[in-house]
């Protein structure tokens, strides 16, 4: 009985250090200090962008420019879901906490990839706005945060996986929506025309100072013509002028009981702005201002119906109480007739305050978007150097080709980089014979996160050029209906290609090298202390490039497009990369289920 109970003894000892280790708290304390490169948290991964400012930046420096070449994969994980995979993994205490296509969120050993626990998410929508994809989770107060492709905020126990709350983001009958029907048995009866205006969440939460902040997805979205082959990219964005959906929105809720606390509309009463015909860094916007106020009058409700998603985890200021993010097109897409007017604050950067939820400043960077330049890559904290002073900044991949800096205080544009990606004919209006655009609907700067390193104020950006065909059609009148004019941003020419770009900040965005990859870049990229960037492709190569030269040092072959944001930790002196590879569909890029972890041989 003694060695019995001693035994007995021994093994709920190492149960409970087990559980101690797994269950360790993530307070506002370590979520504050994440960004460290010093401390017990600087091999951890804490927040979606690794610390509040969303840099991206590893101080790890094992895995380096010389020892890359022993990069091997240490272990595979699969998740049993293959559809488009873009989350961003997040390590804490030698766990590993992932969400997978549909909302459903595992935790694994970081070190050997062993499933610790798994939740399945039961979507309650009949149709998916936004297709599968999820961004990642958020870590807080002994919590797993989830935001789900039905537009629910799920917390879940850090320890066990189990659902400790589950509250609707949006209530069932969120509004009017646009679907498929609203062509069919039309001109394009013969194409598979998808997707709708509808209510999702894709982006990772973000949790501070006892908040869990999300936004909806999906409110500004246009009708998709798929392409006529499996596997192929998007074929086109149909734009029909009407009143669907309703407008995104940016809300906080309580960490420990999801009750809301504050809420932010992306478009609101008198949206229609100063009826801006350029940018505000002056580039021309080409619109028939005059017919746009002669129609205000009678289009007084189309704020209502406007559109504008949240596709990312804002960047958090503390010292001055702010969060940032970038604000997604108006609704309908691609269809400007019924909603005249700068259409605020879609495709715009904005600062909110933390506290309230209120509007500090925005900074539109497409008035009257009809090109689907969604403003969609996560914004990043950093001070800047502007003629010899130091500016505390704000930075963002626009799908435009341009690298913007922002004075984090006011909003007023410092500087933006040399494009990134080719650009014609930007803001051209669709024809009947069809206007080639680039960037195209893609960007530019897609969602994907950029990582910046601070150290040598570089920003290393993961971009598309992919040009659309703008052109206008009209579908006549036929039994007793009228005729109804539509858009389409056609993405057939088959000029497709990436670039993943470093770009220096203190030479106000000059660009120092370019590598140019065979796909369109979407996913998002790593930087690291050892002088390497890495960046996925969706032909599946996962490779790591000298930061300074752009040099490509090292590559695999993952099996599925790598279409998500690398991430490094370290486990018991011993550096980790780990990605996603489940492609994505959206783009054609072979779909998979596998979160893939490299580590160097021993």
């Amino acid at each position: 009985m003694r060695v019995l109970r001693s035994s007995a003894v021994a093994v709920l000892a190492l149960i409970a250090s087990v559980s101690l280790s797994f269950a360790a708290d993530i307070d506002d304390a370590r979520m504050k200090a994440a960004g460290s490169d010093v401390g017990n948290d600087s091999g951890n991964w804490l927040l979606h962008g690794r610390d509040y400012t969303n840099q991206r930046f590893s101080p790890l420096s094992q895995i380096n420019s010389t020892t890359v070449k022993r990069l091997v994969p240490k272990w595979i994980y699969q998740t049993g879901t293959a559809s488009t995979f873009q989350t961003t993994p997040l390590v804490a205490d030698g766990v590993m906490y992932l969400s997978a296509p549909f909302s459903h969120v595992m935790a694994v050993n970081a070190a050997t990839g062993a499933e610790l626990w798994r939740y399945e998410h039961k979507s309650t929508a009949k149709k998916l706005c936004c297709g599968p994809a999820n961004r990642g989770v958020a870590l807080g107060y002994g919590k797993v945060y989830v935001a789900t492709v039905d537009a629910h905020l799920v917390a879940l126990d850090q320890k066990s996986g189990k659902v400790l709350w589950d509250i609707a983001i949006v209530a069932p009958d969120g509004g009017p929506t646009e679907d498929a029907g609203v062509l069919a048995g039309d001109a394009l009866k013969d194409q598979k025309v998808t997707g709708s205006t509808g209510v999702g969440a894709v982006a990772a939460p973000l949790v501070v100072n006892g908040l869990v902040i999300t936004g909806i997805t999906g409110v500004g979205y246009g009708l998709h013509i798929d392409s006529d082959r499996p596997g192929a990219p998007l074929g086109a964005v149909v734009g029909i002028a009407g009143r669907y959906g309703r407008p995104g929105f940016l809300a906080a809720y309580d960490a420990a009981t999801g009750k809301r606390v504050w809420n932010f509309d992306t478009t609101q009463e008198g949206w229609e702005g100063e009826f801006r015909n350029a940018t505000p860094d002056g580039v021309p916007m080409h619109r028939d201002i005059a017919a746009e106020k002669a129609a205000a009058a009678s289009n007084k409700d189309a704020w209502r119906f406007g559109g504008g998603s949240i596709w990312h985890t804002p960047a958090v200021d503390l010292e001055r109480g702010m969060i940032f993010l970038g604000i997604g097109n108006p609704s309908p897409q691609a269809a400007g007739e019924g909603r005249p007017g700068d259409n605020l604050y879609t495709s715009s950067l904005v600062a909110l305050d933390l506290k309230s939820g209120k509007l500090v400043w925005h900074y539109q960077q497409i008035p009257h978007d009809i090109w689907g330049y969604d403003v969609a890559s996560p914004p990043v904290l950093f001070d800047a150097s502007v003629d010899g002073k130091p500016v505390a900044a704000v930075g963002h991949a626009s799908k435009l080709g341009w690298y913007y800096v922002h004075d984090r205080a006011t909003g007023k544009l410092l500087f933006k980089s040399e494009a990134f990606v080719p650009q014609e004919n930007l803001f051209g209006l669709p024809t009947p014979e069809g206007t080639k655009i680039s960037p195209g609907v893609g960007g530019g700067a897609n969602w994907s996160p950029v990582s910046l390193d601070t150290k040598n104020a570089i920003v290393y950006v993961a971009a598309m050029h992919a040009p659309t065909i703008y052109r206008t059609a009209e579908l006549p009148a036929a039994g007793g209906k009228p005729a109804i004019r539509y858009n389409v941003l056609d993405t057939s020419p088959p000029e497709k290609w990436g670039t993943l770009t470093a770009i220096d900040l203190a030479a106000k965005g000059k660009i120092i090298w370019q590598h140019k990859t065979k796909d369109p870049l979407v996913g998002g990229v790593l930087a690291t202390a050892g002088g390497l960037v890495f960046n996925g492709e969706g032909s599946g190569d996962v490779a790591a490039f000298d930061s300074k030269t752009g040099e490509k040092l090292w590559r695999f072959a993952c099996g599925a497009g790598v279409n998500a944001p690398p991430i490094s930790y370290a486990i018991d002196g011993k550096q980790y990369v780990a990605v996603a590879a489940g492609g994505s569909q959206i783009w054609g890029f072979r779909q998979g289920g596998a979160v893939i972890v490299f580590g160097l041989a021993d």
